[in-house]
């Protein structure tokens, strides 16, 4: 892949990964009411994803989930179903973000896990990411190169672009936190929630077909 072709795809992922999703929303969420290193394991487990999507698109599951409706209806509304629990969390959850950055060393852990797991599964659970990767990376693809090696270069740098905007997420809002009272704590996670519930009714309402 020359390097042209590489800056393309880091400019155009860049602008369609900068549009506030559900990852995204976490990323902002955990910075400002559970820390940085809980954001970071968040972040860790959305990077993940980024590659286990891409692998999938390179061994042709993008292709079966196109092909399947059953399979595509299936993983969309256990993705829609997956963010309106998420979101009926944000909505229940304290205002504890300053509090929580004096979590022991085991509860914070506990919480690292959760935010990983979180955003591993919010991601997967999306049929619109091996869908959108499907139609969209063979345009960087050369055929007559390695495939194999073009399919991680694209996945790592997919995911070092995810790990670059979803910290700028939760710096913000760690920042933010600082100055904000319970109340407006309380507000964010609700605010994050309803976007949450919002996103999870455009996952049941999508269409195989909308990228074609």
């Amino acid at each position: 892949m020359d390097i042209t072709t590489l800056l393309l795809y880091v400019i155009a992922v860049s602008a369609v990964t900068a549009i506030p999703g559900p990852t995204m929303l976490l990323a902002l969420n955990n910075g400002a009411t559970k820390g940085i290193k809980v954001a970071a394991c968040g972040i860790a487990g959305a990077a993940l994803s980024d590659l286990i999507l891409i692998g999938a698109v390179g061994c042709g599951l993008g292709t079966l989930l196109q092909a399947s409706e059953q399979l595509f209806t299936l993983v969309k509304w256990a993705g829609a179903a997956y963010l309106l629990y998420l979101a009926y969390q944000l909505w229940q959850a304290p205002p504890s973000g300053i509090q929580s950055l004096s979590l022991p060393h085991e509860t914070a852990a506990r919480s690292g896990q959760a935010a990983f797991m979180r955003s591993l599964l919010v991601a997967l659970s999306n049929p619109k990411g091996l869908l959108f990767f499907s139609a969209f990376l063979p345009q960087f693809i050369r055929p007559e190169a390695a495939i194999a090696l073009q399919y991680t270069l694209l996945a790592l740098v997919t995911a070092l672009i995810d790990i670059a905007l979803m910290s700028l997420y939760a710096i913000g809002g760690h920042h933010a936190m600082r100055a904000l009272s319970a109340v407006a704590l309380r507000w964010l996670n609700r605010g994050c929630a309803c976007i949450l519930a919002g996103l999870a009714i455009a996952l049941s309402l999508y269409r195989r077909n909308e990228l074609n």
